[in-house]
C-alpha cells in the first residue's frame, strides 16, 4: 500500500507540472527569448515538482517515524507521556518547517525566478 501511494504521488506531481504550462499559457508572447531560455524554464519546472515531491515524501516518512517512537516510548513509560508529546510536537514542526522552505523556494522559482533576466530580453 506504501508503494502504491508513492507512485501515485509521483505521477500526480508529474501531471499537474505538464498542465502548468497549459493552464498559465498566454495568448501572445511579447518578450523575446534567447536560444536556451525554454530548456531553462523547463529545467526550473521540473527542479521545483522534484524537489517538493521529493521533500513531501521524505518530510512524511520523517513524521511517521517520529511519531512511532513517541508513541512507543509513552507506551513503555505513561508517566513521561506529556514530556515526550511535547518534544515530538516541536519535533513535527521542524520537519514540517522544512517542507514548507521547499515549498517556497518552488514557488519562488516558478512565479519570480531571479535568473530570468538572463534568459528573457
Amino acid at each position: 500500500m506504501r508503494k502504491r501511494s508513492y507512485v501515485f504521488t509521483f505521477v500526480c506531481s508529474f501531471v499537474l507540472m505538464f498542465l502548468y504550462g497549459v493552464v498559465f499559457a498566454e495568448g501572445t508572447a511579447s518578450v523575446v527569448l534567447q536560444p536556451g531560455a525554454a530548456d531553462f524554464f523547463t529545467k526550473s519546472i521540473i527542479v521545483a515538482a522534484l524537489g517538493l515531491v521529493i521533500v513531501a515524501i521524505t518530510g512524511a516518512v520523517t513524521q511517521s517515524f517520529a511519531i512511532r517512537k513517541a508513541l512507543e516510548g509513552m507506551s513503555r513509560q505513561p508517566e513521561a507521556g506529556g514530556q515526550l508529546q511535547l518534544s515530538m510536537i516541536i519535533g513535527l514542526a521542524f520537519i514540517e518547517s522544512l517542507v514548507l522552505y521547499v515549498l517556497f523556494i518552488s514557488i519562488i522559482l516558478l512565479f519570480a525566478n531571479p535568473f530570468t533576466k538572463y534568459f528573457v530580453q
